[in-house]
């Protein structure tokens, strides 16, 4: 008896999991004065073309019992972030697709020219919250320059902390290859200051992007590390442990 009601337990809690969402990701734009109009098209479209990438196609189909969750939105100044793809089931390649043809049909619109980034950190955690059944959430923040107005980005992470979210960063440095080590100095000091001050988590990572035109790689490569280690069937439940009768 003991055993039989421990089994039907077990199957009850591995049905429930496979119910929810394995992982709720919100991604985050900057589209601050710093980025210009040729540069906000290689973001949206490089964000499109890495969701639309095989692989990471393939992680986001892998378990459609336990979908994962996207929204998108920009950001820029204090009160100025706006939702692009509302949360979206990814259940299927056809709901992939209508999220990638979303972000290839945005166009730009007037944006106040600061960074917030304090205050996307806010946003990104909001919505979050709205998907606390996820096993996971991760708040994914492209920027290209340090935060200039709002709160600053040290005190919301501290303040998020008891959340149990993941803030995950994927800096960009400048385009002009002529600057030379300059560029990679310049990376390097923003990769920095992402990791003292924006990234949470124990998981949390900072990806680089050498300007706009490496932003479609730089985020496959942050997708499929994002996604990777979610997902599992039911052979790698743990066994059933023996219970005397």
């Amino acid at each position: 008896m003991i055993r039989a009601a421990c089994f039907a337990l077990y199957v009850c809690a591995a049905s429930q999991a496979a119910a929810d969402c394995r992982q709720a990701l919100a991604l985050g734009l900057d589209v601050s004065g710093s980025v210009d109009a040729r540069e906000y098209r290689l973001q949206l479209g490089g964000l499109a073309d890495a969701l639309n990438h095989p692989e990471v196609r393939q992680k986001l189909m892998a378990m459609p019992e336990a979908p994962v969750r996207i929204t998108v939105y920009e950001w820029s100044g204090p009160a100025d972030q706006v939702t692009l793809v509302p949360w979206s089931e990814i259940g299927s390649p056809a709901a992939l697709d209508i999220v990638i043809e979303t972000l290839r049909q945005t166009t730009r619109r007037d944006a106040t020219p600061g960074t917030a980034l304090g205050r996307a950190m806010q946003k990104g955690a909001g919505v979050l919250a709205q998907q606390p059944d996820c096993w996971k959430r991760t708040l994914d923040l492209s920027g290209d320059g340090k935060s200039n107005l709002g709160p600053r980005p040290r005190d919301v992470r501290d303040a998020l902390e008891a959340e149990g979210i993941t803030i995950n960063g994927l800096v960009i440095g400048v385009d002009d290859p002529n600057i030379g080590d300059i560029r990679q100095s310049e990376i390097g000091e923003l990769s920095s200051y992402y990791r003292a001050e924006v990234i949470l988590g124990p998981d949390a990572f900072v990806q680089t992007a050498i300007g706009f035109a490496d932003y479609a790689d730089a985020m496959r490569r942050k997708l499929l590390r994002e996604l990777d280690g979610l997902v599992f069937s039911q052979a790698d439940l743990p066994p059933l442990p023996s219970v005397d009768q």
